[in-house]
């Protein structure tokens, strides 16, 4: 079987893994855009449902919170190191202990719960707890850490991904990709002069998915939103250790990489289009947020604004499946900010899916034509 995967994100890559450990002939084809989700992301893996998702959704969201374990060891025996995972626990912060202590027991609740068991231990802090763990915090903070939450370097984990496909004949192609069909089905790829053909094709383009489909009338319902991210050092810090934070009631996150980097982010632009520019306005917002938070970042070295075009659905819920009107291609994309997060087992489906294999989680929500399906 011959399968042909478009775009080298997380979620490209993870199908481009699965199909070779199945011994599939496998082509990954990738242009390399500027403003890949998957480069730009900042990698904060909290990948279990909570209370009032439906039922496909929350069924989804667990197997992926059990698939990323599972990949990381698969990975670490195919000899990759780094695969850029580490779970380091996270806390979220506020200066509302009733909150706080509403928080402990809404996660108490679902760390109790089958499937849940990754969660790890929560634990009350008290204030100033957070500020220990996290030195640049506002001391006046108090909150609820997580052991189980993780942190996702985006570039190491497509990097293993892909080398790990690579040992398994994994061919890739630089380039701009058009789908080929033959009246009634996609038949393969057109990446220049040279013509691939495959048995299916996986569009896990990001928020470029579209344009593939819309010369076959197709049109998919996800749209780019730009995410602004900074990028700080601590000269003389050692970061590596830190968890993650978020605070609670702003929607505001940090998370640190080794030796002594400090991410923080990020803005949520829905109206700025493939727009790549870092602008005033975004990284006023981000830092200002950021030095609320955490008054002693206010000497940290700026390394580098990343820009980032998350994939969003425009129901809020991912596209992950074939379409009716045109055999030969499973569409894996829309996952908006949490592709880090839900990207790799995303990717796992859409290979089982182009192989002809049922999926054991419905999709029915994620259809790619359920717009046209209305």
């Amino acid at each position: 079987m011959r399968v042909i995967v478009i775009g080298g994100g997380i979620v490209g890559a993870g199908a481009a893994y699965h199909l070779t450990r199945c011994g599939v002939s496998t082509t990954l084809v990738d242009r390399a855009d500027r403003g890949q989700a998957t480069a730009a992301g900042a990698g904060v893996i909290f990948p279990w449902p909570f209370p009032g998702m439906a039922a496909e959704v929350r069924d989804f969201r667990l197997k992926a919170a059990a698939h990323y374990p599972a990949l990381m060891a698969e990975l670490a025996d195919d000899g990759q190191d780094p695969t850029g995972y580490e779970v380091v626990g996270g806390i979220s912060v506020s200066t509302d202990d009733a909150a706080a202590d509403g928080d402990r027991e809404a996660l108490l609740r679902l760390a109790a719960q089958p499937g849940y068991e990754g969660i790890g231990e929560v634990t009350r802090l008290e204030r100033g707890g957070p500020a220990r763990r996290f030195p640049v915090l506002r001391e006046d903070y108090s909150g609820v850490m997580v052991a189980g939450m993780a942190r996702l370097n985006g570039r190491q984990a497509r990097a293993a991904l892909l080398h790990a496909a690579e040992e398994r004949a994994l061919r890739r192609r630089r380039g701009d990709a058009e789908l080929i069909g033959d009246g009634t089905r996609v038949i393969g790829v057109r990446v220049g002069a040279e013509e691939l053909r495959a048995d299916a094709v996986v569009v896990a383009a990001g928020a470029w998915s579209a344009e593939l489909l819309r010369p076959f009338g197709v049109e998919l319902p996800v749209h780019p939103v730009r995410g602004q991210i900074l990028h700080l050092a601590m000269p003389g810090r050692g970061t590596a250790d830190w968890p993650i934070v978020r605070v609670g009631d702003r929607g505001h996150y940090m998370v640190t990489f080794a030796p002594n980097r400090v991410v923080v982010g990020a803005t949520r632009e829905p109206e700025a289009g493939f727009d790549h520019r870092v602008t005033g306005g975004g990284l006023h917002h981000v830092l200002s947020e950021a030095l609320e938070t955490a008054p002693g970042l206010a000497e940290a070295t700026v390394v580098e604004t990343r820009v980032g075009f998350r994939p969003a659905g425009r129901d809020g819920l991912q596209l992950l499946g074939g379409i009716e009107s045109l055999p030969g291609v499973v569409v894996a994309t829309g996952l908006g900010a949490e592709g880090l997060t839900y990207g790799p087992y995303q990717g796992m489906v859409a290979a089982e899916l182009a192989m002809g294999n049922a999926s054991e989680t419905d999709l029915t929500p994620f259809r790619p034509d359920r717009a046209a399906a209305v």
